[in-house]
């Protein structure tokens, strides 16, 4: 018996692949990982679409009862859905070592992922770098990490992805303290409130690794009827409205190409600005 870890794609219940839905339809049990990402639709469409209940599995099954994920798997087959890709996070490593320590087989379907998706935008695959998180600032915890990973990114020319942060099922500190189990209200962060922190950090950092006039790449929804990219300088974008969830940012490197400049300009928020900003960074080159 196998234990089938699934991509779903990046929208709806019909994203995942013919060979998904076949091995789905197969399993006994079937969980979706529900933290990592979202999917555009609720739990009981997909349940109706694929014709088995759907399980969700918040972090604590995941990362701490993986146990119950796993039970049964050498006897029936087992289906763990991942939004996106199977291994767009570490997290689903862990279950497919877990499962190869109990002896049991795994088989990995694969999906479009932001990770590919992101050439929706207008950018050569191959000049991106290093993928980023951008984690919610707090009062107290202001991480910076990111901003080394741009820079080397940078450094030799090539495009950013910002993945940004999603609270699902999360405790507050004081309910954590006292082991309550209320949850905190999903957040999501938007391409504003990144490209906000960003500039924030680039003010401490003062390293000019970007500025507020770099030009950066806000998207919402991509892989949906409703996709949303928006072009702009970061300060643009950190005022842009790009609706609901999920959204991630890209930030140019200095080696874009004549043709991704024509491709990202359909989507300039200030068609002005973004040519004063192109024709700048072209003196620069040729300086």
């Amino acid at each position: 018996m196998v234990l089938y870890v699934v991509g779903l794609g990046l929208s709806s219940e019909k994203d995942i692949t013919v060979r998904g839905l076949e091995a789905v339809k197969s399993c006994e049990r079937v969980y979706l990982e529900a933290y990592t990402s979202i999917l555009m639709v609720d739990t009981e469409k997909l349940s109706e679409f694929y014709g088995k209940e759907v399980v969700v599995a918040d972090r604590e099954m995941v990362e701490s009862e993986s146990d119950k994920i796993l039970d049964g798997a050498q006897e029936k087959n087992v289906a763990f859905l991942v939004v996106g890709d199977p291994f767009g996070a570490t997290t689903h490593t862990d279950l497919v070592i877990r499962a190869h320590e109990l002896s049991i087989k795994v088989e990995i379907i694969h999906n479009a992922s932001i990770m590919n998706a992101i050439g929706a935008c207008g950018l050569q695959l191959y000049n991106f770098g290093q993928t980023v998180s951008m984690v919610f600032f707090t009062p107290t915890w202001r991480p910076d990490s990111f901003y080394d990973r741009i820079k080397e990114n940078r450094d030799i020319g090539l495009h950013t992805l910002v993945l940004l942060d999603i609270k699902v099922k999360e405790q507050s500190f004081e309910n954590m303290a006292r082991g309550r189990k209320i949850y905190e209200p999903p957040r999501y962060m938007t391409v504003a409130q990144c490209a906000e922190q960003m500039l924030e950090i680039e003010e401490l950092r003062g390293e000019g690794v970007y500025t507020p006039n770099t030009i950066a790449i806000g998207v919402s929804r991509i892989g949906s009827h409703d996709q949303r990219i928006v072009t702009g300088t970061l300060q643009e974008l950190s005022e842009a409205d790009l609706g609901p969830p999920l959204h991630s940012l890209v930030l140019l490197g200095s080696r874009v190409h004549e043709l991704e400049v024509d491709y990202i300009r359909a989507f300039a928020l200030n068609k002005e600005t973004f040519e004063q900003v192109v024709a700048l960074e072209h003196n620069k080159k040729a300086s």
